[in-house]
């Protein structure tokens, strides 16, 4: 299964959100689908998980990570994972929905117990090392 993520970055913090089907943390993003390539899941995935009020410009998307990994949700679903950080602000407003119950901008901070294995395994570790976040 491929599946992408992006990363939103504001004050040296990476913007994560909750599912209300999770216990953790997860990238903004989510399944590739058919037919689609990994920056249109992105983008796609932005749109329906950051809610109608939130703006940004999909020329900002620049894939920087690329990799294998085991799914959280069930701890045996090998996925090919895409990252993209998103090279801009993010405006307007987050808003929750029935799929996302909350957003979190992250610091290490916050420790590790709240992100899903991609966020702890891979992209906090390349964020802390990019001096993306503190």
């Amino acid at each position: 299964m491929e599946v992408v993520g992006t990363m939103f970055f504001k004050d040296n913090k990476l913007l994560i959100d909750k599912p209300r089907k999770r216990s953790t943390y997860q990238m903004i993003g989510g399944r590739v689908e058919e037919n689609e390539t990994p920056i249109e899941a992105a983008i796609r995935e932005c749109h329906e998980e950051l809610g109608t009020k939130a703006t940004f410009n999909i020329n900002n998307f620049e894939q920087v990570m690329e990799f294998d990994e085991i799914a959280t949700s069930d701890n045996k679903t090998k996925i090919h994972f895409y990252v993209f950080i998103y090279n801009g602000m993010l405006e307007g407003n987050l808003t929750t929905s029935d799929e996302i119950e909350s957003f979190l901008w992250y610091d290490s901070s916050y420790g590790t117990s709240l992100l899903s294995n991609t966020l702890k395994n891979e992209v906090v570790p390349y964020c802390l090392k990019k001096k993306l976040i503190k």
